[in-house]
């Protein structure tokens, strides 16, 4: 097996490297310019998987020695993928629908190696109950936390804790990154470094 040298994460999400300095993972960032196709025709699970693995391989190939950790998160109501807001309108209308609902937050997390062959990916699932919102408090919070970059369009770990009712899950996955099952298998691939 071919020595891993360094670990990149394909990912500008400052949620996502947030996590991994807290759980002493050392690495850097490279993000990669892939653009996901929300017309791709496949479940919330796979579409997932797909997405974080095509940012994975993005980044591996100029990169064949180092562990390259691909991620990607939607928000799931009704088996509709919510995507990240366009703009303002977009993510009145997503906290709309999120309102007085439970949806589903699914992350796909894709771990590639190529010198050791190694090409891992999966997906977490966390149910997450929100409380009925105003329109004021949507107003608001869109004022404040401008939650455009944020699929669903808003920051669990931000301003709209608030208005979560209950979480069923991985907190952690919520944010972009299902840290305990991310860390089973990255502690696994580096003990057989």
């Amino acid at each position: 097996m071919s020595k891993l040298t360094s670990n990149i994460l394909a990912s500008a999400s400052p949620r996502r490297r947030d996590l991994l300095n807290k759980i002493g993972i050392e690495f850097s960032v490279k993000a990669s310019n892939i653009d996901e196709d929300f017309k791709l025709n496949l479940p919330p699970e796979a579409f997932t998987e797909h997405w974080a693995r095509e940012k994975a391989l993005n980044i591996s190939n100029d990169h064949p020695s180092s562990l390259i950790i691909g991620a990607d998160t939607v928000v799931v109501l009704d088996d509709q993928i919510l995507g990240k807001p366009k703009d303002k309108n977009g993510s009145k209308e997503m906290l709309l629908k999120l309102s007085g609902k439970t949806h589903e937050v699914i992350t796909g997390v894709s771990l590639i190696h190529i010198d050791s062959e190694i090409d891992i990916t999966f997906n977490e699932r966390t149910f997450v109950s929100i409380n009925t919102l105003t329109r004021k408090d949507i107003s608001q919070y869109i004022k404040f936390y401008k939650p455009f970059d944020k699929a669903g369009s808003y920051g669990i770990q931000d301003g709209f804790s608030v208005y979560i009712d209950k979480i069923d899950g991985c907190y952690y996955n919520v944010m972009g990154l299902p840290v305990s099952k991310f860390y089973l298998y990255y502690s696994s691939i580096i003990a057989n470094q």
